[in-house]
């Protein structure tokens, strides 16, 4: 549990052992099928699904700042042009949500001489990635995919990585006014959470909430990718997954975020007693992250 000056946070390598991962390059659409929300999309080389997730209306009547909540996917393919797109939106705080093994073997590309601060956990189970485990054990149909999704939705908000980032993301929203960004690795499940908390936090409707959640749908070309990656877990498992199988596994449903919602609930009673008891988000800062982000 621990935070780092990314001036220590250069591109390592990874040691000669490395898991099963697969190689997801998730494609943008062509910009003739872009719609409500593609603006938000910034144009990376190799860095996916990276978005400035403000800029909402919220119900007192006031608008979350654009170029304050950023997030994406992981950076470990950034190029150097990417690199300097990165540094110049000013970033004061970049938050990994990977687990320590996915950052050893994925290690994130920072921009040289960035001097804002990268937070990240040191939990680690020490076992397979449960995705891993699914792809290699399961049957790969729609149905199972999905209902993995929905058993990840439930763990999500109660791991203690998250609890732990999860916390410490909302504390420094409230002692910085610079740039915030969250990532994960696909930056769609652990980050979409998180974001639809900061969402409801500030007052933002749940409608502009879960259409910013999927947006990650739209940002890549899931439907084209499938076969490419249907064709990569085959090859990693032996197995074959169904076309079905592989958008649900790799997308976004309103029904994942409301699965952690309701667990939420069924625990804590109500998503604000969760960023109390569970996130240390009381009144006070609640009403600092509220004056730093909205205007």
């Amino acid at each position: 549990m621990k935070e780092h000056d990314s001036r220590f946070c250069r591109t390592r390598e990874a040691g000669p052992s490395k898991p099963i991962m697969l190689q997801i390059r998730l494609t943008r659409r062509p910009d003739r099928e872009k719609g409500r929300g593609m603006s938000r999309l910034l144009p990376f080389d190799a860095v996916d699904n990276f978005r400035d997730f403000g800029d909402y209306a919220t119900a007192a009547g006031r608008r979350v700042r654009p170029g304050r909540l950023y997030r994406s996917a992981h950076h470990a393919r950034a190029t150097d042009a990417d690199l300097d797109r990165i540094a110049a939106l000013g970033l004061a705080t970049v938050v990994d949500l990977r687990r320590p093994g996915e950052r050893r073997h994925q290690p994130s590309r920072r921009p040289a001489g960035s001097v804002c601060a990268v937070i990240e956990s040191d939990h680690d189970d020490g076992g397979e990635a449960p995705h891993i485990t699914f792809l290699k054990t399961a049957d790969l149909t729609e149905d199972s995919g999905r209902a993995f999704m929905h058993d990840a939705y439930r763990r999500l908000p109660f791991e203690p990585p998250h609890l732990d980032l999860f916390a410490r993301f909302f504390r420094t929203l409230g002692e910085t006014d610079g740039p915030v960004l969250i990532h994960c690795a696909a930056g769609k499940d652990r980050t979409g959470l998180l974001a639809a908390l900061t969402h409801h936090l500030v007052g933002v409707s749940r409608d502009d909430m879960i259409e910013d959640y999927l947006l990650t749908n739209r940002a890549v070309d899931l439907e084209a990718r499938a076969p490419d990656i249907a064709r990569q877990l085959h090859a990693m498992t032996g197995r074959t997954a169904s076309h079905g199988a592989v958008v649900a596994f790799l997308g976004v449903e309103p029904d994942f975020l409301d699965v952690a919602f309701r667990t939420i609930e069924a625990e804590h009673g109500t998503l604000d007693a969760y960023l109390e008891r569970a996130l240390g988000v009381d009144a006070a800062l609640r009403d600092r992250i509220t004056e730093r982000l909205a205007a």
